[in-house]
């Protein structure tokens, strides 16, 4: 009786471990990219040429501006399709919707990309939540990013 009732503590234990584990990896920005962005964009954002754009190194710059945090926020909630430039190349593709996330993770993910440049910003769960709250089409997505790189030239 006492051998089972250790057993079932120990199970108990490991358990909670690991729901731990996961909970604290499910708001690491670097994990969150690793499990949903690296099978596209590659480890560490370096991207794939004419396939996946490199996110290395323009997220920072595109989120130094407010209209960039909300288009990268956008990005990530509604997705992006269609012909884009990206750091002097032209991509035609499609960039699913992730949200499914959780604000908290997308916000990191976004956050984590821009340590990958210069210059770190931060995107807040409150970014994401403005981005979710006003939903866009395919099209809206584009007049976003051309608005945007009319004003701040998107690397």
């Amino acid at each position: 009786m006492l051998k089972t009732g250790l057993s079932l503590l120990a199970g108990s234990i490991m358990a909670c471990s690991v729901l731990t584990g996961s909970a604290l990896a499910a708001s690491d920005g670097a994990a969150v990219y690793s499990t949903n962005c690296s099978v596209c964009h590659q480890a560490g954002g370096v991207g794939m040429p004419g396939q996946f754009p490199a996110l290395k190194g323009r997220i920072d710059k595109i989120a130094a501006t407010p209209e960039g945090k909300a288009y990268l926020a956008d990005v990530v909630i509604n997705g992006l399709h269609g012909p884009i430039q990206a750091g002097g190349a032209s991509y035609v593709g499609f960039m699913p919707s992730f949200k499914g996330l959780p604000d908290e993770d997308l916000a990191a993910v976004l956050s984590y990309l821009t340590t990958l440049g210069g210059t770190a910003q931060t995107i807040t769960a409150d970014d994401i939540k403005t981005a979710r709250s006003k939903p866009k089409k395919g099209a809206e997505m584009m007049a976003e990013r051309n608005a945007l790189n009319a004003a701040h030239p998107i690397p």
